[in-house]
């Protein structure tokens, strides 16, 4: 049961205004008093606290949602007009993806056949790659050698390269390497040495440092319209951030 104090305590909070209350001015009988109606009431009711995590949560989301808004305009020209990434889909579509990769992450391997299925379906989406190799040598190997075969062959090579190194289940030791670009129909020594020089460095770095300023951590991380969608996204996901650009 209520006790009196309690009582008289709930009756004062509803007759006051909010900001004229003040745990510091009850007495520590009115203060336990209260904490323990406090207590009861969300015992009673635990589904208060899940609508209080609820609104935390979308606050949150809204607040991360701007912050990224304003990231994203603040670096557009590294993210979107950067002339050493590669640039495939519809160079002309009316909206631009851009992925953060890496070779090695198993949810990027995920995430590609559902990329290429969105740039084939819609037919309008920009799709730029930014290499982004974070878990370790192997990556920074795969990426190197992307980067490289670009610098020598184009998008074209590129791209085949890309998509192979996203499906290539043994390591990047040389051979792998000499064999991939043989395939490519490039030179593997000019390729190898093109892997290790301080413009391929400087690429990697950008990404990195991009990446740093827009708060990226892992991969996939993904970048449409102003919005940074950090993870591994269905199709169908990737399709309604689409629409709802284009809904704009």
């Amino acid at each position: 049961m209520k006790s009196t104090t309690a009582l008289a305590l709930a009756a004062s909070l509803i007759a006051s205004p909010l900001a004229a209350f003040d745990l510091n001015d009850m007495s520590p009988d009115e203060r336990a008093a209260f904490q323990q109606e406090i207590r009861a009431y969300l015992l009673e009711n635990p589904e208060v606290i899940m609508e209080a995590v609820a609104v935390l949560e979308e606050r949150q989301a809204n607040a991360q949602a701007q912050n990224d808004s304003s990231l994203v305009q603040v670096n557009s020209e590294a993210l979107f007009a950067d002339p050493n990434s590669y640039v495939g889909g519809n160079p002309e579509g009316d909206v631009t993806l851009v992925e953060f990769v890496d070779y090695r992450c198993g949810y990027c391997r995920k995430a590609h056949d559902e990329v290429a299925q969105l740039i084939e379906a819609d037919g309008n989406i920009r799709f730029i790659v930014k290499e982004f190799p974070i878990l370790g040598e192997a990556s920074e190997i795969s990426s190197r050698f992307a980067i490289a075969t670009k610098m020598m062959a184009g998008d074209e090579a590129y791209k085949q390269a890309s998509d192979t190194l996203i499906a290539l289940k043994s390591g990047v030791e040389e051979p792998v390497l000499r064999a991939l670009a043989d395939s490519l129909g490039l030179d593997g020594d000019a390729l190898l040495l093109k892997m290790a020089s301080d413009e391929v460095t400087n690429v990697i770095a950008e990404n990195r440092a991009l990446g740093q300023r827009l708060a990226i951590s892992g991969t996939p991380t993904f970048v449409m319209g102003d919005q940074v969608l950090r993870g591994y996204m269905p199709l169908a996901q990737m399709q309604d951030f689409a629409e709802a650009i284009r809904a704009q």
